[in-house]
């Protein structure tokens, strides 16, 4: 684990492996260590960048700048900083905002996008799996210091809650779990990390006023599970001018803790 700078903040970055560079973005409540299994296994023959994001782990502790538009430009400065440009991007869950603006503003810097298990804000697509509103914790994690003060003493069940859900209750390993429910359990880290919820609104109007004024010209791989499906590809199909789209049957929204192989073969495959 190294520290870098890049645009006000300093990101703790796992790098490992060798060969053509793969960067990892995670999402909520995750920090880089839910790529775990996933870095193990590409790191065999890729050089494989493993980012906290701000407000996020390791990283500068922070609540502001979670909107898409900074996370983005926290990823391109980092990418620039380590020299590894054309990368592959993977991303899930609240990393996609963030790599999709990336490779919108930036596809110089990316090689592929592979965007796994979300949404991209007001693009149209998504309806069907919006029909009935956004889950629960949305509206709990946007309300200003309401969940904190709720969750105080009891984030890592919180977070733990979330892992569980996410593998369809199959679980993850018990040093794994641990460390990751630990990580929101540090005093302030919570608020922090849910700046990415408080900032969905602006994330919405980037997302929008970027595909209204461009097209996404980098080769992108769509990846569902359950529950986002393919909302995710029908999103992009809109705006994207290479694109092709996985289902991975059985599989909870965690996907790189619940079929760890199935998403590497789908990395190492995409765009052959």
């Amino acid at each position: 684990m190294r520290s870098v700078a890049v645009n006000g903040v300093e990101l703790a970055v796992d790098t490992a492996g060798r060969g053509s560079t793969v960067v990892l973005v995670h999402g909520f409540p995750h920090t880089g260590l839910v790529w775990t299994d996933v870095r193990d296994r590409l790191r065999e023959d890729h050089r494989v960048v493993v980012p906290d994001l701000r407000g996020f782990g390791s990283s500068t502790r922070t609540a502001e700048g979670l909107d898409a538009g900074t996370l983005s430009r926290d990823l391109e400065e980092l990418i620039e900083t380590l020299d590894a440009a054309p990368v592959v991007v993977v991303a899930i869950d609240a990393g996609v905002p963030p790599a999709f603006l990336l490779g919108m503003r930036r596809p110089d810097l990316v090689a592929r996008l592979v965007l796994i298990e979300s949404t991209l804000g007001p693009l149209p697509g998504a309806e069907a799996f919006g029909a009935n509103g956004p889950p629960w914790w949305f509206g709990f994690h946007q309300v200003p210091g309401l969940a904190e003060r709720v969750l105080r003493g009891h984030e890592e069940e919180y977070v733990a809650w979330f892992l569980d859900q996410g593998t369809r209750g199959r679980g993850v390993r018990p040093d794994l779990r641990a460390a990751m429910a630990q990580a929101f359990a540090h005093p302030d880290a919570l608020r922090c990390a849910l700046g990415v919820y408080r900032a969905l609104p602006e994330s919405g109007r980037q997302i929008a006023r970027a595909a209204a004024g461009a097209r996404l010209s980098v080769p992108t791989t769509a990846v569902g599970a359950a529950p986002v499906g393919r909302a995710l590809e029908e999103q992009l199909r809109g705006v994207a001018d290479h694109l092709d789209g996985h289902l991975i049957e059985d599989c909870g929204h965690i996907v790189p803790l619940d079929r760890p192989g199935e998403l590497v073969g789908l990395i190492r495959s995409a765009g052959r």
